[in-house]
């Protein structure tokens, strides 16, 4: 699989990297028997880039990430975490102390001594320009905690101020085919900062799957079926933020764009990866068979390229009144 410098880390990761939120809660039960497994098929296809988050399912994800590595010293592999979102979400608790705090429960999770990349977990806004909050970040590094460290972000805005930080290694934003604003202006000044993006979300929550009808059901336990209003956390999190029905007619106006021996979750992760200035886009899991046919994705570059009228055309009919007007 293609690898790509993942910003001012310096280290390279592929295309398509492993998102674990659902390894850890809020998709419906997975064994560690069966997130053992997305592992193992995921690293087996030639991923090397997990991200995961100290609240996914309170360190659960982290754990069993960190049991997978220790039993396969051999793997390069490398973990990107997220950090700031197991407390309320007040600026004032974006200190040193704290992150201290979070970083050394994160490396126990993982059992690691340094973690490889730190991101700030969607913070309030006012965090992103917040001086100090850097400086606690590069005193973490100083340390020998943390190797790197980056954000993940809700708006366009918080990731070009983030940007703007000379030590700022990444960038984690919403981007798929329903979510375009980040084309615009995040990813030419990633691009010029040396700046890595990590896309998120790249699925809309599965709607770019092709396989929803306004029928599917989701178990109770699913972020699909309690946040779709944005009760819960940001709304973004859930279908890109999308509602729901129209992101279903839309899905299957997108499958239509696919070629023949590609699935509609391929070509999605496809255009994704062609984008200029993605350094890997992390589609979750729930099975082994789910992680190959994403990692299989990272072949398709030509196909996302191919896709990239239609796209615009289905986003412009659709969301781009309601997301992303034209000003």
């Amino acid at each position: 699989m293609e690898q790509r410098l993942l910003g001012r880390t310096g280290r390279l990761v592929s295309v398509v990297g492993l998102g674990t939120w659902q390894l850890g809660a809020d998709w419906g039960a997975v064994s560690e028997a069966d997130a053992s497994a997305v592992l193992e098929a995921s690293v087996e296809a030639g991923v090397n880039f997990f991200d995961t988050a100290d609240v996914y399912g309170d360190g659960r994800s982290e754990q069993i990430i960190g049991r997978f590595l220790r039993k396969h010293p051999e793997l390069d592999v490398t973990v990107a975490t997220k950090m700031g979102r197991r407390v309320d979400q007040l600026p004032e608790h974006y200190t040193l102390k704290n992150f201290r705090e979070w970083t050394d429960r994160s490396r126990r999770n993982l059992q690691q001594d340094t973690l490889d990349l730190v991101q700030l977990h969607c913070p309030p806004t006012s965090v992103y320009s917040n001086t100090d909050v850097y400086d606690a970040l590069d005193t973490l590094v100083s340390e020998g905690t943390i190797r790197n460290y980056g954000v993940s972000v809700e708006r366009t805005d918080e990731a070009l101020e983030a940007i703007k930080r000379g030590n700022t290694s990444t960038i984690q934003i919403i981007l798929n085919a329903f979510r375009l604003k980040p084309l615009d202006e995040v990813l030419p000044a990633a691009r010029e900062a040396g700046v890595g993006i990590i896309a998120r979300v790249p699925l809309a929550s599965g709607l770019l799957s092709g396989k929803y009808t306004t029928e599917t059901t989701f178990a109770e336990n699913d972020h699909r079926n309690y946040n779709r209003s944005g009760a819960a956390f940001d709304v973004g999190e859930t279908f890109s933020g999308v509602n729901f029905a129209t992101g279903v007619t839309a899905a299957r106006e997108f499958s239509e764009l696919v070629p023949d021996g590609v699935t509609t979750s391929q070509a999605a992760l496809a255009w994704v990866i062609a984008q200029d200035g993605v350094t890997s886009v992390i589609p979750g899991a729930r099975s082994a068979a789910q992680a190959r046919a994403n990692a299989e994705a990272g072949g398709l570059e030509d196909v996302g390229t191919g896709l990239a009228a239609g796209v615009r055309d289905i986003y412009d009919r659709y969301f781009r009144a309601a997301i992303h007007p034209r000003w």
